[in-house]
């Protein structure tokens, strides 16, 4: 909630505090708002929440982010998230978590076949929601072919690949594909991406969720750049 407030992309309309939330933001030395809070019960905010929403005691009613197309959200990026109907918002909200800490500022994913982007997402994506920015594309093949031209090198991860994601010699503009969970990457999808990787792996266990494995690689990638 704290970095939707502060993104300048969004609005903010009205923030609802109770006194414990309240209390505990002075706490962390945070009590210096850009928007002055309203007092509020618990049972207040959670009447303007969906059914099960877990609120913490505070709230943010806020403009939507903005739509980016394709070019704006990867114009500074050095690498970017590709995700294939990844529609899990636990999984999806986790890897924008992980794209924020190891620096691939943009995430594209297909307008159908994606989660939205509410407070369950956002809860997963802890603050990164508001960091990556999201491109939702119509046809997902079109779109890293763009990505293509735009100068980017497109990595599919796949466990049945030959080569490992550590051995590849990439270039400086690299996008990460994923696909859903147990599916796996679509036969279109992996037919538009440069190379296909694998993590490396030991023992008999050699799978990771997707929201697993893309920290795992966001990292790699991340690595070579220190």
């Amino acid at each position: 909630m704290l970095a939707a407030l502060e993104n300048p992309a969004r609005s903010p309309k009205r923030l609802l505090l109770t006194k414990n939330a309240s209390a505990e933001l002075h706490r962390q030395g945070r009590a210096a708002l850009p928007l002055t809070p309203e007092p509020a019960s618990g049972e207040e905010i959670a009447f303007l929440l969906p059914p099960g929403a877990v609120h913490q005691g505070i709230t943010l009613q806020a403009s939507p982010l903005p739509d980016y197309d394709l070019p704006e959200a990867s114009e500074e990026a050095r690498s970017v998230v590709i995700l294939d109907q990844v529609t899990d918002p636990h999984n999806f909200g986790a890897i924008l978590r992980s794209a924020a800490v190891f620096g691939a500022t943009a995430l594209v994913t297909t307008a159908r076949h994606s989660p939205p982007l509410g407070g369950v997402l956002a809860k997963a994506a802890s603050g990164a929601l508001e960091k990556v920015k999201i491109a939702r594309v119509p046809n997902l093949a079109r779109a890293m072919e763009e990505l293509q031209d735009l100068g980017f090198e497109l990595i599919g991860l796949d466990g049945d690949a030959d080569a490992t994601l550590p051995a590849l010699d990439l270039g400086e503009r690299v996008g990460l594909v994923l696909g859903a969970e147990g599916a796996g990457l679509r036969r279109l999808t992996r037919e538009h991406c440069d190379l296909l990787a694998k993590l490396p792996a030991s023992g008999d266990m050699r799978s990771l969720n997707v929201s697993n494995a893309a920290a795992v690689a966001l990292y790699e990638l991340f690595r070579r750049t220190l």
